[in-house]
């Protein structure tokens, strides 16, 4: 099993409450410090001084914040973009970043209905269940729970073999009930919990460091929630610490670099085409957007939770389906399939 360097993020977050601020003082770029504690920047790819300035500012010792770890291991969701591109790490926090109503509640119900086929114990951890479309959330989950207290009481009423994924608000995250549910967890329990946070307000978008230290890094795209093209994650900003990392098999690492390029390279050729027409591009530049086209479309997917309103059947699609369409589409095999035909399906079949 392979061993890596990474931040004690958990050691951050508990000593440093608003990193951003305390980056700043000490001279440090909030965003390096951001992009080293979500794992898009390696931690052998930190400056030795940004580590120190690091440890002075959590008051502890670089043995202490930059710990050796076994290969993490993923949770596969059956979801085409976020299992390739930004994974979800077992024991790790994942963000949803996103505006209001971009569709992260959608998605949390969604995680929620399939980790449960999984066997993995869900809890939803919310202020107040006030809140427009969360009842899809709370039906798929296996517990709502609102104080820090009843969340730890119903962790330990549970199975000790049992999985658990928690969904949180980011409220409980400013308020610190996430920071002491977590620390509690440590203290009193050796359980492995998944926490999953999304933001009911959409503020956090704006933020350097949304939610605190993430494993996975789920960023939704006002582009793609426009046009309906759901689970509408940004493939490009979204990530995931294994990914960074290098953790993942060679197959999965050697699509995810090229789809991010295909696809940055056809977001901006889409601006000519819109302005100019197809025609307007070079011949190399006109396969480049045909494939990001068909790669966009086949990143769509029918969701379980939304099967009576898209009247589609969800699809689970494997993390190696996906990896092996998304080659095909990257070598042109799909060139002659009509984007329609790529849309809000499972696992690929070109024609």
């Amino acid at each position: 099993m392979k061993s890596s360097f990474k931040l004690n993020t958990h050691l951050l977050k508990r000593k440093v409450p608003n990193l951003t601020v305390a980056a700043k003082r000490a001279g440090l770029r909030p965003a390096t410090v951001s992009n080293l504690t979500t794992g898009k920047i390696p931690i052998s790819r930190a400056e030795v001084k940004t580590l120190v300035a690091l440890s002075q500012i959590a008051d502890c010792t670089l043995d202490e914040l930059i710990i050796i770890e076994d290969e993490t291991e993923k949770i596969e969701t059956g979801i085409k973009t976020i299992d390739l591109f930004a994974p979800l790490v077992r024991g790790g926090t994942a963000g949803l970043v996103a505006r209001q109503d971009m569709g992260q509640l959608v998605l949390l119900g969604e995680l929620f209905y399939r980790m449960r086929k999984l066997h993995f114990y869900t809890i939803l951890f919310m202020p107040n269940t006030n809140i427009q479309g969360l009842n899809d959330v709370i039906k798929n989950a296996d517990y709502f729970s609102s104080t820090t207290n009843d969340t730890f009481k119903k962790l330990n009423e549970i199975n000790l073999n049992q999985d658990f994924i928690i969904g949180v608000d980011r409220s409980m995250v400013v308020s610190g009930d996430l920071t002491n549910l977590k620390e509690r967890i440590r203290k009193e329990t050796d359980r492995s919990i998944t926490f999953v946070i999304v933001d009911i307000t959409g503020q956090s978008v704006d933020d350097d460091i949304p939610f605190g230290p993430l494993e996975s890094y789920w960023s939704f795209d006002i582009d793609l929630v426009t046009r309906r093209m759901y689970p509408g994650i940004n493939p490009i900003s979204s990530t995931s610490s294994l990914i960074e990392s290098e953790y993942l098999d060679a197959d999965h690492l050697s699509v995810v670099r090229p789809a991010k390029k295909l696809l940055r390279r056809y977001r901006e050729l889409t601006f000519i085409v819109n302005t100019f027409g197809f025609n307007k591009l070079i011949e190399r530049d006109q396969e480049v957007y045909t494939r990001g086209l068909r790669l966009e479309a086949f990143l769509t997917q029918p969701f379980y939770i939304a099967e009576e309103v898209t009247a589609k059947a969800g699809e689970w699609v494997s993390l190696q389906e996906t990896v092996k369409a998304v080659q095909s589409i990257l070598d042109g095999k799909t060139d002659n399939t009509k984007v329609e035909d790529l849309m809000y399906i499972g696992a690929l079949n070109p024609k």
